[in-house]
């Protein structure tokens, strides 16, 4: 942690991507993941995703609407985190490939 508190290496002000259900329907966030192509960090439900639902907010206001995310500021690149349940423990594993790395 540095000398302001903030975990993560990223700004508070970077930004992420998460979908409508979580900010505005108080889903659980249980699925975050850290793409190794681009380093770009998406915080999901771990139920199937729409562009339509998608939102782009800042990485700290994610912080802020569960702070247990917090845990995760030195998730690898090429990561995932996953959890059944928002008492349950994070699990980390790495991304499995997309059908773009497969060609």
């Amino acid at each position: 942690m540095n000398s302001s508190g903030w975990p993560f290496h990223e700004p508070r002000n970077l930004a992420v991507f998460t979908v409508r259900q979580v900010l505005k329907e108080a889903a659980p966030i249980l699925r975050v993941c850290h793409d190794e192509e681009d380093g770009e960090w998406q915080f999901l439900t771990g139920g199937e995703v729409s562009m339509s639902d998608a939102m782009i907010v800042a990485l700290e206001e994610i912080t802020k609407h569960d702070p247990s995310v917090l845990e995760l500021f030195d998730l690898p690149e090429g990561f995932e985190a996953y959890r059944d349940s928002i008492d349950k423990p994070w699990s980390r594993i790495p991304n499995p490939p997309t059908s773009r790395d497969e060609q």
